[in-house]
């Protein structure tokens, strides 16, 4: 199987640089797994196509301002840090921009000196492990300091910011949005619940993996960086319950699709747990416990696309994203969705 498989020619018009006005208002394109037959509507009707029972699960993860902008002292300079993980309280594990400059002990600046972080070690993949030195409160320096780590395609930034945040986000340590949950609204998951659908929640820190490109030819040869997940006791029996009753487990994103995948391996039922996976999911892939899925429209020959391709075929996958670019559906994390049925 090869990563060109996976291909899309895609104008930069059709990636949106903003969100809707209001989260629910963006275009939602529904499929039929099976058929791959196609119907358009807006995702404020998503309501329409949940069954009384069904479980709804979302990833309750929040993002962190996790880019900062700083220089080494006495360097007329500038160094960017992407914060991706939390190793122990004060060491990060980091992308940098220029890599060359930050070698091992190297001192960089944020802030004019309100925070310090010197770099530790270096990982195989480049990435640099650096400790934060600070007075204060971490947190609070961080997000006076910090920015929003938007994805690269984003070029401008959104008035608010809480707009790069799912409405239901709580646990920090994000480095990326999982941005399929940016669609719901508070109203609209309360007409969700009063319907009688149950939410369930689950933490997964989106990390590397969002920003890394597939550059193997062979998509078996590409290799996942893991991703710290948790699910708790609660949400198991939820969803345990619900599938003994054969109802619906409809996992919101990608991140949410991974992480109860990987907790499901192995298993029967899901048991509470808190660890790590790196789980690659590509065609061939038999899902063991994810019955719908709701999406957004993702990059070409990304693991992503792979993902969606593998629950839904990827004949039905690439015909439906051929007729949501002639439909004008707008792409990407702030772009329009998919439910997948």
């Amino acid at each position: 199987m090869k990563t060109d498989d996976f291909d899309f020619e895609l104008d930069e018009s059709k990636i949106a640089q903003n969100p809707s006005l209001k989260r629910d208002n963006s275009k939602l394109l529904v499929m039929d797994k099976l058929t791959g037959e196609i119907k358009h509507d807006r995702f404020y009707n998503i309501i329409d196509y949940l069954n009384p029972g069904d479980v709804l699960v979302l990833n309750d993860t929040k993002v962190i301002p996790a880019r900062l902008h700083g220089n080494r002292p006495g360097k007329d300079e500038h160094i960017e840090v992407l914060m991706l993980e939390r190793k122990s309280d004060d060491i990060w594990e980091t992308m940098v921009r220029p890599g060359k400059k930050m070698k091992i002990g190297t001192v960089v600046e944020f802030g004019g000196g309100q925070l310090k972080a010197e770099v530790k070690s270096i990982t195989e993949d480049g990435l640099r492990h650096i400790e934060f030195k600070y007075d204060g409160i971490f947190e609070q320096i961080l997000d006076n300091l910090g920015e929003m780590p938007l994805p690269p395609y984003i070029k401008e930034k959104p008035e608010d910011k809480n707009r790069y945040q799912t409405v239901y986000a709580r646990e920090e340590g994000s480095a990326a949005a999982p941005t399929a949950g940016l669609h719901f609204t508070k109203e609209l998951l309360e007409k969700i619940e009063n319907k009688g659908v149950i939410l369930a929640y689950l933490t997964l820190h989106v990390g590397l993996g969002t920003f890394r490109p597939v550059k193997v030819d062979d998509v078996k040869k590409h290799r996942m960086h893991s991703e710290y997940y948790k699910i708790s006791q609660k949400t198991c029996d939820i969803i345990n319950r619900a599938r003994e009753n054969g109802n619906r487990i409809i996992a919101v994103g990608t991140t949410s699709t991974r992480t109860l995948e990987s907790a499901i391996e192995g298993k029967d039922k899901l048991e509470e747990e808190s660890r790590y996976t790196d789980i690659f999911i590509y065609p061939g892939y038999r899902f063991k416990i994810v019955d719908a899925m709701i999406t957004n429209f993702h990059l070409p020959k990304s693991t992503l696309i792979m993902l969606v391709s593998a629950f839904a075929g990827k004949e039905n996958v690439m015909n439906a994203y051929k007729i949501a670019i002639a439909d004008e559906y707008r792409f990407f994390s702030f772009g329009d969705s998919m439910l997948i049925i």
